[in-house]
């Protein structure tokens, strides 16, 4: 197994390196780069993403490039809910807005479940929306990276 087939941190999770995959993951999607994103992934990786399915890590960089086209601006926090030795579930939330400037915040828990060399074999997502207005938005740092700073969904009520 070479570098490039690696994602630390590996299985078996502690809470300290799950709680770091989480962070990990959520730098990830804040970069919005579809192709660097589906690198974290296996390439028979399987998802579900509310009524959409992926079964290749091409299908979900695929699938990440229509999510970002159409959700802009995009900002995501996501909070570790529960591990084992090889599985993370997660809650999260993100506000971004349509091509119409109507804003959202969504709502979501997924599970992964890692390969032994860090990769993600499935990920699975239940996520709603709800429209919101300008000033209700709670995730405003520049796009990218949150700041360590900025609080996470638990500090700010969600």
């Amino acid at each position: 197994m070479t570098t490039a087939e690696t994602r630390p941190p590996l299985p078996p999770f502690t809470r300290e390196t799950a709680t770091l995959k989480v962070r990990l993951a959520e730098d990830g999607w804040n970069s919005r780069d579809a192709a660097k994103v589906a690198l974290a992934y296996t390439e028979d990786t399987q998802w579900r993403n509310r009524a959409e399915f992926a079964h290749s890590r091409a299908e979900a960089e695929a699938f990440l490039r229509r999510k970002w086209n159409k959700e802009l601006e995009y900002r995501l926090i996501k909070e570790l809910w529960a591990f084992t030795e090889n599985r993370i579930a997660v809650r999260y939330a993100y506000e971004w807005r349509d091509d119409s400037g109507n804003w959202f915040r969504s709502y979501g828990n997924e599970n992964w479940e890692f390969a032994a060399n860090g990769l993600m074999a499935h990920r699975f997502a239940c996520i709603n929306d709800r429209p919101i207005s300008e000033a209700e938005r709670k995730f405003r740092w520049p796009l990218g990276r949150r700041p360590d700073e900025h609080p996470g969904l638990s500090e700010l009520g969600l």
